[in-house]
């Protein structure tokens, strides 16, 4: 069901604020010099609780520190995500119920951070690059309103241009409704996995339907709902605020499930955390294709995961199974040829107290993830061919939350 809304836009285009350059970033080239490409840094004081995150930049993350001591560009609030689409780093703030904001950055020609805008948003627990879009989610875990709203954002003017409502419960088995976990573009479509929830009383995420996965198939740029697909052969797809699908070079679409389907706080699931496919051009699951995780790992289940091309994805795993906890043990795989190897170069999984779920891909496949342990925060570069990490760039006095890259934009 659509519902377009157009002072509900209006007002978020009147929101837009456009800024003057950031005088605090560090790293603003000389007179006569040229500014080059900038990973963006998202990382989190240590010094006290509750604070927001500050943005860094970085011409490398193989090495050399940063601090967020008097460097970086304060975000407003806490619970920040972030996405770069179009050459842009949007910070999406979770207001946690409340209204949320979406901020917009882009590297001006001085390799300095410009924020180009800052609107009121809904709160939204999903949010996806769909071409030039950002497609973002707002679903409800009340089965009184069993209601998703979707926005959608034009990254080239910074404003949102579309909305509509889906009926969650429609999508789900009866008693229960649809929660997303993510959504994410296949093709010409958008495809979003998601919970079957009870969404009532003190079990708003328990399910009667631990052992099943299902996918919302969407048309795009409209969001009709052409088929709702389903298999049995795993668990829900992806976590919440946590993507569960990748689409390689060909158009295959790899779904990744822990297996985390519950009642009453319990874990139910009997399937085992694995990835199922869906063919390229195809809307429904390849009975042909599971590769059983657990299996392969000696018990571990995938709690994220990052394509790194060729069929290789860095996956982030975990013994005991939770609904929220941060997978410590890295691994590579390959689901082309189904083998899996531990990563090595990594620290020991006891002594790391997170790994960044935003991470950044390199043309050449290099993946940068941010593990903070006991010891600080650092960028570790890996190479999914050989399975090694190799640790790099340090944030000092920072939890590195997110990693992006950016090249500069001539003023007009």
């Amino acid at each position: 069901m659509k519902k377009f809304n157009f002072n509900f836009l209006a007002m978020l285009s009147l929101a837009l604020i456009s800024v003057s350059c950031n005088e605090d970033d560090p790293d603003v080239p000389g007179e006569g010099e040229t500014a080059t490409d900038k990973y963006i840094i998202a990382a989190t004081p240590v010094a006290s609780e509750g604070v927001a995150d500050y943005l860094l930049t970085a011409e490398s993350v193989t090495e050399g520190t940063i601090s967020t001591q008097g460097n970086g560009v304060e975000q407003d609030g806490t619970y920040r995500y972030y996405i770069t689409s179009n050459n842009k780093f949007f910070s999406l703030l979770y207001g946690q119920g409340n209204p949320g904001a979406v901020t917009t950055y882009q590297l001006n020609e001085n390799g300095a951070l410009d924020k180009i805008s800052d609107f009121q948003s809904e709160t939204v627990h999903t949010f996806t690059n769909v071409g030039d879009d950002v497609l973002m989610s707002r679903v409800s875990r009340n089965s009184e309103s069993p209601v998703a709203s979707w926005y959608r954002l034009d990254t080239g003017n910074s404003q949102f241009v579309d909305e509509g409502e889906i009926n969650t419960a429609a999508l789900a088995p009866e008693g229960e409704q649809a929660f997303f976990t993510w959504m994410t573009q296949v093709g010409d479509k958008v495809f979003a996995p998601f919970y079957s929830i009870k969404a009532c009383c003190n079990d708003r995420f328990g399910t009667n339907y631990p052992n099943q996965a299902w996918i919302a198939v969407y048309s795009y740029p409209e969001m009709e709902l052409e088929k709702v697909i389903n298999d049995d052969r795993t668990s829900s797809i992806g976590r919440y605020f946590t993507n569960g699908l990748s689409v390689d070079e060909t158009g295959d679409a790899y779904a990744f499930s822990s297996s985390l389907g519950s009642s009453n706080g319990d874990i139910t699931s009997t399937k085992p955390s694995a990835v199922t496919r869906i063919n390229s051009g195809e809307t429904e699951f390849d009975e042909s294709y599971l590769f059983d995780l657990e299996q392969a790992s000696g018990g571990y289940y995938v709690t994220n995961h990052i394509y790194g091309g060729d069929g290789d994805f860095v996956v982030m795993m975990k013994k005991e199974k939770a609904a929220y906890s941060v997978g410590t043990n890295l691994a590579i795989i390959n689901v082309y040829d189904k083998t899996f190897e531990w990563l090595d170069g990594v620290p020991e999984a006891a002594s790391i107290q997170n790994v960044t779920s935003n991470n950044y891909v390199d043309a050449n496949g290099t993946v940068h993830i941010g593990i903070t342990t006991t010891e600080s925060s650092y960028v570790y570069n890996i190479n999914v061919e050989t399975a090694t990490a190799t640790k790099g760039l340090e944030v000092k006095g920072g939890n590195i939350t997110a990693i992006s890259k950016l090249s500069p934009v001539k003023a007009n």
